[in-house]
């Protein structure tokens, strides 16, 4: 049975993304989503995290409900800002055979400069599988500038 963990921020709920941890899950296997509380530096500083904790719980409701409606039996939680401490978290309290992150493509991305996807596997010894989305992209680009 299959125990899926998967990390995501910006990427979540995006429709590949889910439909890849549906596959990977299967019918008798279980999904936890992490939506780690992504902060700017200075509100982390001074405390100030309610904003990232609120906008992580309702990307996290809204991937959720994209699993349920797939037919995924998935909870999730609010992690960490750092997404390696939030898998090291999870993994307490979850019993994952694997982890799935979801990033943006290399030049988006802030995970992948950090390394999170060696460093997640280093620390957990389960294999990491690497997805890329291209979800909120196009929007964002079209309202820059």
């Amino acid at each position: 049975m299959s125990h899926v963990l998967l990390v995501a921020n910006r990427t979540c709920p995006c429709p590949d993304v889910l439909d890849e941890v549906r596959t990977r899950a299967g019918e008798q296997g279980s999904v936890l989503v992490v939506a780690p509380a992504l902060n700017r530096r200075l509100r982390h500083w001074v405390s100030d995290t309610d904003g990232a904790v609120a906008a992580a719980r309702a990307r996290l409701d809204e991937a959720l409900a994209w699993l349920a409606d797939a037919g995924v039996r998935a909870r999730g939680e609010v992690g960490d800002a750092d997404p390696v401490q939030a898998i090291d978290d999870a993994l307490v309290h979850y019993p994952a055979t694997e982890i799935v992150i979801s990033t943006f493509p290399l030049e988006r991305s802030n995970w992948l400069e950090k390394d999170i996807l060696r460093r997640a596997g280093e620390r957990s010894g389960l294999p990491v599988v690497h997805l890329t989305s291209q979800f909120g992209l196009a929007a964002a680009a079209a309202t820059v500038g």
